[in-house]
């Protein structure tokens, strides 16, 4: 029996990236959440308002045999912008900053690594100011983020947002997606 593995990624809103890696195949589940600030189950409002320390995150939980961390990164650096400061868009904010909270050394040095790629190849005109740093607790999201964009699909929100993340995934990783 496979031992799945758990990844924790921070890129903006966590509505995006649930939607993103929900379709991918390997993924078993998406969990929309906080990290990386020390304020105890913080609320979303708490958070949004910037003062928690937390950024927006999605734990996934994936197939290491379907599906790698490294697999995982490469969506991630493709969906979201590493080199803006805690901002994505028009989000702004230390909660919306790019972030890997890794769970373990292999996962921290493969973080690193595909960073260190990715700025060799010069994919971006700004240096990577993506965090690598470990996960110290994970707090969920209350009950109504979950699955938000597959609930929501006409929000403007949802429409504006996520949609194209969605679909820049689908487009680029289509040997990715779930079947």
């Amino acid at each position: 029996m496979t031992q799945t593995e758990i990844a924790t990624l921070a890129g903006g809103c966590f509505w995006c990236l649930e939607a993103v890696f929900a379709d991918l195949s390997g993924v078993e589940r998406v969990d929309s959440g906080y990290a990386g600030g020390p304020v105890a189950n913080p609320s979303y409002e708490q958070v949004c308002g910037g003062t928690t320390g937390h950024a927006e995150v999605v734990q996934v939980t994936f197939d290491p045999d379907l599906i790698t961390f490294r697999d995982l990164l490469d969506v991630f650096f493709a969906i979201h912008d590493p080199t803006t400061l805690n901002r994505q868009g028009n989000d702004v904010g230390s909660q919306y900053r790019s972030g890997i909270f890794y769970h373990s050394p292999e996962q921290k040095a493969e973080a690193e690594r595909a960073i260190a790629a990715l700025e060799a190849e010069q994919v971006w005109s700004n240096p990577i100011v993506t965090e690598v740093t470990p996960l110290e607790k994970f707090y969920a999201a209350e009950e109504y983020h979950r699955e938000f964009y597959r609930r929501n699909p006409g929000q403007p929100y949802c429409q504006l947002v996520v949609a194209p993340k969605v679909e820049k995934a689908r487009r680029l990783f289509p040997d990715k997606l779930a079947t």
